[in-house]
């Protein structure tokens, strides 16, 4: 097949499966809520953390990045790091914009963790380590997650070359793009603070 047409398909794939609201989904099946309804509003694992306990959060992160995970794994094994590359940032923008929330959606930093583990599984690792060191740090998820982000193109480099550095790159700048309320609340010092050890149900 064309490559252009193969990128084609799998953008519209990755796109449908990133979009899956799974954030919403657990809430209300399994928590008689919707997240969107409490914390920051935002339908990722980090509220879901705040709102539902580490368990939903949990269950929450997993799919989350397995829905950016399968359609970059399938992409690449159909054609290669382009075909990889196009559908990681399809599924991304999905999680983002998805169509079953009114192309409403979350910060999309999950999803990209997850097409990460299917391009280059040691940049998933670095992404931990530095997300983790982050949130240690400040107390802020949403540091931990941009700063994280921004390190990924330069990681990607040493295994996917240039699609990697330019897929991380790209996808950085959106995430921080996507974040730029939760700048604007660091600058007024009105930013939820995340405690990865004392999160419970609210």
């Amino acid at each position: 097949m064309n490559i252009v047409l193969l990128c084609a398909a799998v953008v519209v794939v990755a796109f449908a499966v990133g979009a899956i609201p799974f954030g919403v989904l657990v809430s209300r099946a399994f928590y008689g809520t919707d997240i969107r309804s409490t914390g920051s509003g935002n339908i990722g694992a980090a509220n879901a953390l705040r709102t539902l306990g580490k368990k939903g959060a949990a269950v929450v992160l997993a799919l989350d990045a397995f829905k950016g995970f399968a359609p970059t794994l399938a992409a690449g094994a159909l054609g290669g790091r382009t075909a990889a590359a196009c559908a990681a940032l399809a599924a991304v923008l999905g999680h983002c914009y998805s169509p079953f929330l009114g192309l409403r959606g979350g910060k999309g930093v999950a999803t990209f963790f997850g097409t990460l583990f299917a391009l280059w599984w040691p940049a998933a690792l670095a992404f931990v380590l530095v997300w983790l060191a982050a949130v240690v740090a400040t107390g802020y998820s949403s540091v931990g997650s941009m700063l994280a982000a921004l390190a990924m193109g330069p990681v990607l480099y040493f295994g996917e070359l240039w699609t990697g550095l330019s897929y991380g790159v790209v996808s950085a700048l959106f995430i921080v793009w996507r974040h730029r309320a939760n700048v604007a609340r660091l600058r007024n010092g009105t930013e939820n603070r995340i405690s990865l050890l004392k999160a419970k149900r609210t």
